[in-house]
C-alpha cells in the first residue's frame, strides 16, 4: 500500500533527501516549503500522511499542525531538530501523531511510516464487536470497530487514527489496566524511542473529545503508578 506523503520542510536539501527516501519505498511525495503551501496541498492533493518540520519561518510548524488538524484527521509526523521534550510535547498537543528528531536514520523514518500505514489499514478492518462507551440517551457514545470510528449520537466523532487506535486498544476488552509501555508497543507498533509522555498527550486529547467533563475523566481513567483503564458508563 503506497502512501501519498506531503513533506513540509523549508530546507531544500533535507526536503530532497526525504523525497528520495520515500520514493525509494514506493510512496508518492508532494512537497511544501511553508505553512500556506502545506495547507494548499492538503486541500488539493489530500495526502495520506504529512511530515512537518517545526521550524518553518514566519508561520511555524506548530501552527501548521493545528491548521492541518482543522482540515483533516490524517496522520502527522514531526520531523525536527528540536529534541527538547517541551518542544515535542507541544507539537503532539498541537495535533501530531508521532515524531522523529534530526539527524535521523532514513530506515527509522520509513519504519515509522510503515507502522502508520498498518494503522491506516487495520483501523477499519477489525471484526470485534462494537463497544458502548456511554449509554446516556442524550450523548450515546459507541466505539464502532466495523466503521473504524467512534459514534456520538450516531454521527462520526472526529478522532485521529492514533486517538482511535488508543481507544480501541483500551477497549480490548474494557476494564484492563494498560501501562504506557504496553500502549506504546500496541498502538505505535514500532517500539517508540522517546518519552513515554507521548501517551499522556494523546490521552488528554482523546479525553477532550469523549469525556463529559475532560477535567474529571470517567471513561479513560488514570490508575496511579500503573497506567490507564477504560470504564464504559
Amino acid at each position: 500500500m503506497a502512501l501519498q506523503v506531503l513533506v513540509v520542510e523549508d530546507d531544500d536539501r533535507i526536503r530532497t533527501v526525504l523525497r528520495l527516501a520515500l520514493e525509494d519505498e514506493g510512496h508518492q511525495v508532494t512537497e511544501a516549503a511553508d505553512t500556506p503551501a502545506a495547507l494548499d496541498r492538503v486541500r488539493t492533493v489530500m495526502p495520506d500522511l504529512v511530515l512537518v518540520d517545526l521550524m518553518l519561518g514566519e508561520i511555524d510548524g506548530y501552527t501548521c499542525i493545528r491548521e492541518i488538524r482543522r482540515l483533516s484527521d490524517i496522520p502527522i509526523v514531526i520531523v525536527s531538530a528540536r529534541s527538547d521534550t517541551h518542544d515535542i510535547v507541544a507539537g503532539l498537543e498541537a495535533g501530531a501523531d508521532d515524531y522523529v528528531t534530526k539527524p535521523f536514520q532514513v530506515k527509522e523514518l520509513t519504519a515509522r511510516l510503515r507502522a502508520l500505514r498498518r494503522r491506516l489499514r487495520t483501523s477499519t478492518e477489525a471484526t470485534e464487536p462494537d463497544v458502548v462507551l456511554d449509554s446516556d440517551p442524550v450523548r450515546r457514545l459507541v466505539l464502532s470497530r466495523s466503521r473504524g470510528s467512534v459514534l456520538l449520537q450516531g454521527a462520526d466523532l472526529k478522532l485521529t487514527v492514533t486517538e482511535y487506535r488508543l481507544l480501541a486498544e483500551l477497549a480490548r476488552p474494557p476494564g484492563r489496566v494498560l501501562s504506557r509501555p504496553a500502549l506504546l508497543s500496541s498502538v505505535w507498533e514500532h517500539g517508540f524511542y522517546g518519552d513515554e509522555r507521548i501517551v499522556d498527550v494523546h490521552i488528554r486529547r482523546l479525553r477532550t473529545k469523549i469525556e463529559r467533563d475532560p477535567g474529571r475523566p470517567q471513561l479513560v481513567v488514570t490508575v496511579r503508578g500503573m497506567g490507564y483503564r477504560l470504564d464504559p458508563r
